[in-house]
């Protein structure tokens, strides 16, 4: 049996400042198939423009229930945990059920 896939939760902003939210086994590929028109109809009206925001999953499940979580925070919340972003912390994580969106932004 091959290795298991890294599932990724991201986020993506379209020109018109709109960030679309999705899983990928990898956001960087997807990012260019939003940019090319493949998949979300999201981007019909406005074109993917950059890959804002990413956190590594343990599994397609785990990255199902962060992109719930993320989906439900208000822009406001979504812009700051995206100016707290930082790759290679994210790249490196180990799960993002670990470290849930809404509790990213808590103060400590």
């Amino acid at each position: 049996m091959g290795a298991e896939k890294v599932w990724w939760v991201y986020m993506v902003r379209a020109a018109n400042g709109h960030l679309y939210t999705g899983i990928s086994t990898d956001p960087h590929r997807r990012l260019l198939q939003h940019q090319r028109g493949k998949g979300a109809r999201f981007f019909n009206r406005s074109p993917a423009v950059a890959l804002v925001w990413f956190e590594r999953c343990t599994d397609h499940s785990d990255a199902l229930r962060q992109e719930r979580s993320v989906k439900a925070l208000a822009k406001a919340t979504k812009e700051r945990l995206i100016s707290q972003f930082d790759a290679e912390l994210s790249i490196a994580a180990s799960s993002c059920a670990a470290s849930d969106a809404r509790a990213k932004l808590d103060p400590l």
